[in-house]
């Protein structure tokens, strides 16, 4: 049976000191106490920019046994590729976040909300994913949501992931 974690989209938000950090807890503190309450976290700020590989290896260390970090696909693969020819950006991406070591869980691709449901191109763009890191997809355009989607996803050991947001 799989594990199921709960956590966040990240641990660094200013509007959680005191509301969930308490107050007068230094920022440099804050991970220490998140990884407290949750098992996991979403590194979303691969989405935006690729850490460095010493970023991932810092990350790694300060995680407590069993802890897993769930990555953010960078936006290239995609925003800008839509999963189309992302061979070398996939393995560009991976390199680095492979310095996560055993906190690594799942690689998550947002895919955007323009993007609709093209079941060819998600199944070459599965094929690349390595077979040793889970992989989750999030579609944002209701075009995916059909048996065809999952069954895909399935076939490729790779995950759907159901978000909400208001609408």
């Amino acid at each position: 049976m799989n594990a199921i974690r709960i956590g966040c989209s990240g641990w660094v938000y200013r509007h959680w000191q005191e509301a969930f950090y308490p107050k007068g807890l230094p920022a440099r503190q804050r991970f220490a106490f998140y990884a407290e309450h949750f098992d996991t976290v979403e590194i979303n700020a691969s989405f935006y920019r690729l850490p460095a590989a010493a970023t991932f290896a810092k990350w790694r260390a300060q995680a407590p046994p069993g802890f897993r970090y769930a990555v953010k696909a960078n936006r290239y693969l995609t925003q800008a590729k839509k999963l189309v020819d992302c061979e070398e950006p996939l393995q560009r991406m991976l390199e680095p976040v492979r310095e996560l070591g055993e906190t690594l869980g799942p690689l998550l691709f947002q895919l955007p909300p323009s993007l609709k449901r093209d079941l060819n191109r998600l199944e070459r763009f599965l094929a690349l994913l390595p077979r040793d890191v889970a992989s989750v997809f999030e579609f944002r355009d209701d075009s995916w949501y059909v048996s065809e989607t999952l069954a895909l996803l399935e076939a490729h050991g790779a995950g759907f992931c159901a978000h909400d947001m208001p609408g």
